[in-house]
């Protein structure tokens, strides 16, 4: 493939992940709310393109991704019952929370998946990498809920006086689970197929 025809195809590919994005994003596909938080199954189109066009994609996909789920607080898109509280407190607060973990989450796992495919190879590469971006958004999200929301009264509530590590395993629980068991399998398994076919090397 040359430089030129690579280029080409990487632009395709970040305009078609935008689109699945922005289309996850704004339809039940992308968040099954239950209760406070949701299942978010837009880390697999965000690992996908962390795959598929390394770090920069990651972010940039990762970026997209944090916009509607900011916007998911005023409504826009789709309705966060968290995002809202969460917005009523502090707009930027609940902007950071929304929008930097995603972002950091594109970027380290197209990071870890260059480094990964090294040593592993692309088969074991992709299924990490699809685990890893549910694992990171989890962990990442979570920790800015604490970092920047921790002490006001509706996180006091939602912790009940819980240990912070024991209230972050039972509040995401089974939403996590989920999560990394559909991200590790559908992510890998489309990263995989886009090596065989020789769309990305």
């Amino acid at each position: 493939m040359t430089k030129s025809k690579e280029k080409v195809t990487r632009l395709v590919l970040l305009a078609l992940f935008t689109a699945i994005m922005l289309i996850m994003s704004t339809t039940p596909l992308g968040y099954l709310n239950i209760g406070p938080l949701a299942i978010t199954l837009n880390i697999i189109p965000l690992g996908i393109a962390a795959i598929a066009l390394g770090p920069t994609g990651g972010l940039a996909i990762g970026a997209v991704f944090g916009i509607t789920s900011f916007l998911q607080c005023i409504g826009i898109g789709g309705v966060s019952a968290m995002g809202s509280a969460l917005f009523q407190i502090s707009p930027v607060l609940a902007f950071l929370q929304r929008f930097v973990p995603r972002v950091l989450d594109g970027l380290i796992i197209g990071l870890l998946h260059k480094i990964l495919v090294k040593k592993l190879g692309t088969k074991i590469s992709c299924f990490i990498t699809g685990f890893l971006a549910a694992f990171l958004n989890t962990v990442l999200f979570m920790s800015a809920l604490i970092l920047l929301f921790g002490n006001t009264e509706y996180v006091q509530e939602l912790m009940g006086g819980k240990n912070v590590i024991i209230f972050i395993c039972s509040f995401v629980g089974v939403n996590a689970v989920f999560e990394m068991l559909a991200s590790t399998v559908i992510t890998g398994s489309i990263g995989l197929a886009l090596y065989k076919s020789k769309v990305i090397r």
